[in-house]
């Protein structure tokens, strides 16, 4: 029976990360690098040696490792889509990253676009959200429009995207959460308001999916994707695209392939091992919410399954609120410290635990370096949300000291970070 109202118990759930272990000197490594790819919990290794040692075979064959094969994607497939609540397994591709999958999926979606047409891109997003439509539009003689984040939260709303919508617009890209400042949009009214004037919807999840519930059916988009990698899975890129589209449009791809979804959009042959490690970190979420960290018993297909997952991450929701509150609540404390974004611990429920901060003491690269030393991982610079680091002004200066939390961080974490950027030197 899935459980959402006990809190993690945050010592099983950090023994079932090899990772946490390490050491710098005498201290453990605060991986708060976690925007950036997070750790990944010992079944997820298992599930990608065991493929690699026992399973290993292409599609197609008439012999047991390929048979196999077949099982474990289709395992994978489905539980993908469970993830995100998509309507039909077929309607999830998997591919090498969310980037290599958008790039792919812009060459088709705008393959009948046309001069006078328009793309709407916003300042919000990571670059691989950004890039592919800049590039679509200037080879179809597209107009690409820009919607500007709001600074007072660094979100977007329907002021923000009315902005930029016309009748002529036929792709809006979005993003559910920054990578950046970790501010969270309520994208399923824009999505509406995109597709009043004939838009589809193209959506990046990856900062958003080891935070939060994904429901593709709920947001009403038209396609959605993220990477594995970014919420406990191994290096992986998932997009959900609707049926009607992924059958409609035309796939780029060798001739001998699948001409039906999801086959058609997967080109070449796919890192089984990968997905292997995919339905294992998907298991993995849904057991959260069957409490396998309270020592409940779980059966590996109700893991799987919708129920089980939503569940899970309910549970990584409230343990990562508390962290947001806490960080918000101590960083107040540092002198000279900014945060960009949301800065009241009352607003953790409208972020994500990540933090754009910098100082006028030290620049986010001496910053990153010095709690490096100090075993305490972060990441400096742009992160490829290029567009939000030039409308905040920060480009020149090297960009923002970017630190994020993810379930399996401590309130001592959060505390032992925050002590060390106020002795960083001035």
């Amino acid at each position: 029976m899935p459980t959402t109202d006990a809190p993690l118990a945050l010592d099983a759930v950090r023994r079932r990360f090899p990772a946490l272990a390490r050491r710098v000197g005498a201290n453990e490594v605060v991986f708060a690098d976690a925007p950036g790819g997070t750790q990944v919990p010992a079944e997820v290794i298992v599930a990608v040696a065991d493929y690699l040692k026992n399973h290993n075979a292409n599609l197609g064959g008439a012999f047991a490792t390929s048979r196999e094969t077949v099982e474990i994607v289709a395992r994978a497939r489905a539980a993908a889509a469970a993830f995100v609540n998509a309507a039909n397994p077929d309607e999830m591709v998997f591919g090498a990253n969310m980037t290599s999958l958008t790039f792919a999926m812009s060459r088709a979606i705008t393959r009948a676009w046309k001069p006078g047409d328009e793309v709407v891109v916003s300042t919000l997003d990571h670059d691989a959200n950004v890039a592919p439509w800049l590039l679509a539009a200037e080879d179809r003689g597209a107009t690409v429009r820009v919607c500007k984040a709001d600074p007072t939260g660094w979100t977007i709303g329907a002021r923000e995207l009315d902005a930029v919508l016309s009748p002529r617009t036929k792709l809006v890209a979005l993003t559910l959460a920054s990578n950046a400042t970790g501010s969270l949009v309520d994208l399923a009214p824009l999505v509406r308001r995109a597709h009043a004037v004939g838009a589809l919807v193209y959506v990046d999840a990856v900062h958003y999916a080891p935070h939060d519930l994904i429901d593709v059916q709920a947001l009403g988009c038209d396609f959605l994707a993220c990477s594995a990698y970014k919420f406990f899975g191994p290096h992986l890129g998932l997009l959900y695209g609707r049926r009607d589209h992924l059958e409609s449009l035309q796939a780029y791809k060798v001739r001998p392939s699948s001409a039906q979804p999801p086959g058609k959009w997967e080109t070449g042959t796919q890192d089984f091992a990968a997905v292997a490690g995919l339905g294992a970190c998907l298991g993995y979420l849904g057991g959260l919410g069957l409490g396998i960290d309270l020592g409940a018993a779980a059966d590996p297909g109700e893991r799987l399954g919708r129920m089980a997952i939503a569940a899970g991450v309910a549970r990584i929701k409230a343990h990562e609120r508390a962290l947001s509150e806490r960080f918000l609540l101590k960083a107040r404390e540092v002198p000279g410290l900014r945060i960009h974004g949301l800065t009241h611990a009352r607003e953790a429920g409208r972020r994500t635990p990540t933090f754009a901060v910098t100082s006028t003491a030290w620049t986010p690269q001496q910053a990153a370096e010095r709690l490096g030393e100090q075993g305490i991982c972060t990441w400096a610079g742009h992160f490829y949300a290029i567009g939000l680091i030039e409308q905040l002004g920060l480009s020149e200066q090297g960009g923002v000291l970017r630190i994020g939390f993810a379930h399996y961080h401590t309130v001592e974490e959060v505390d032992r970070t925050v002590a060390a950027l106020t002795r960083l030197p001035g």
